[in-house]
C-alpha cells in the first residue's frame, strides 16, 4: 500500500494550523507557500478536510482555513480517511475459486478466504495505530524536536 502525497500534505497543513492557533483563517496561498506546494492541489486536499469536518473554510478576502476541532480530537485516521477514503485497502476477489487450482478443490469454500482474513487483520492494526494518534500527539513529538516551530509557522504565515 502506498499513501498519496495528499495525506502528508494534509497532516502538515493541519499541524501548521495547530501551531498558528490565533483564531485567524489562513489562506490556501499562505498554506501552500509554507511548504512550496501547488496551491490548486493543496486546495483539493483542504476541501476534503472541510468535508470531513476537520477544517472550517472561511469565505472572503481575508478568508482561509481554520481547524474545525481541537488538535486533541483529530486522529491520523480521520485525516487518512478524509484524503484516501474509507474503502477497504484490500479487496478479495476470491481467486482461490478460479483456475485449475480453484476448480480442483474439495473444500467447497464455506469458510472465509485465509488471505482476506489475514489482510483484514493487518488493515485493522494499521487503522488502529492511526486512530490511536492525534494531531496533538504529533505536535507534541514535533515540538520536542523543534520547539520553536509554533513561532516559525506564525512568522511564516504573517501572524506574529
Amino acid at each position: 500500500m502506498r499513501m498519496s502525497q495528499g495525506v502528508e500534505w494534509a497532516v502538515h497543513t493541519l499541524l501548521n494550523l495547530a501551531w498558528s492557533d490565533t483564531g485567524e483563517a489562513v489562506s490556501v496561498a499562505t498554506l501552500a507557500e509554507g511548504h512550496d506546494l501547488p496551491r490548486a492541489y493543496l486546495n483539493k486536499q483542504l476541501q476534503q478536510l472541510v468535508k470531513a469536518e476537520l477544517l472550517d473554510s472561511v469565505p472572503g478576502a481575508r478568508g482561509g482555513f481554520l481547524l474545525a476541532r481541537p488538535a486533541e480530537s483529530i486522529t491520523l485516521l480521520d485525516v487518512f480517511d478524509a484524503i484516501e477514503g474509507t474503502d477497504p485497502l484490500f479487496r478479495c476477489t476470491e481467486i482461490r475459486q478460479c483456475g485449475t487450482v480453484g476448480t480442483r478443490t474439495a473444500c467447497g469454500f464455506t469458510t472465509a478466504c485465509a488471505v482476506k482474513t489475514a489482510m483484514g487483520r493487518a488493515e485493522e492494526a494499521f487503522r488502529g495505530a492511526l486512530a490511536a494518534q492525534t494531531l496533538a500527539d504529533v505536535r507534541t513529538q514535533a515540538d520536542t524536536h523543534a520547539p520553536s516551530m509554533n513561532r516559525t509557522v506564525r512568522s511564516a504565515f504573517g501572524l506574529v
